[in-house]
């Protein structure tokens, strides 16, 4: 069963606000490659010492919530985008960024590297070539 984004995203950050570690697999494919949606599991924490490629909750409008990788703050001002994502980002404040991914893990329960993406972040027009590969070869 799946709970709607309304109840279960809210839950999950007054976990996180109380210090707890919050474990769940993410649906959806704007993460590919680094999380495939309903097969890796991640762990999210309190979103404390925030930094350019972090992969975060966030939410982005009311009740409209994203696991994006942030790419830009200046201020109070973030800004994100899915790495499986070829355009387009969000934009919300530090204040709505409700968790912070620690770890990734396949179903086998393997630690995936948790990286800032730098590479991947930089090479926008490789991207769609790289995400097409990635979808024929590894899903």
């Amino acid at each position: 069963m799946q709970l709607p984004n309304e109840i279960f995203i809210p839950e999950i950050a007054r976990l996180v606000a109380e210090g707890k570690q919050v474990v769940f697999t993410p649906t959806g494919v704007s993460m590919r490659p680094y999380i495939e949606g309903g097969v890796d599991s991640v762990t999210l924490v309190r979103p404390d010492d925030l930094q350019v490629g972090n992969i975060v909750l966030a939410e982005v409008a009311p009740k409209h919530y994203v696991l994006h990788r942030i790419y830009a703050m200046q201020g109070d001002a973030v800004t994100l985008m899915g790495d499986g994502n070829l355009q387009g980002n969000e934009h919300c404040t530090r204040s709505n960024v409700l968790a912070k991914v620690s770890a990734i893990r396949s179903p086998k329960g393997r630690a995936k590297p948790l990286t800032r993406a730098w590479l991947w972040r930089h090479t926008m027009p490789l991207r769609r070539i790289a995400l097409k590969i990635y979808r024929h070869t590894c899903i």
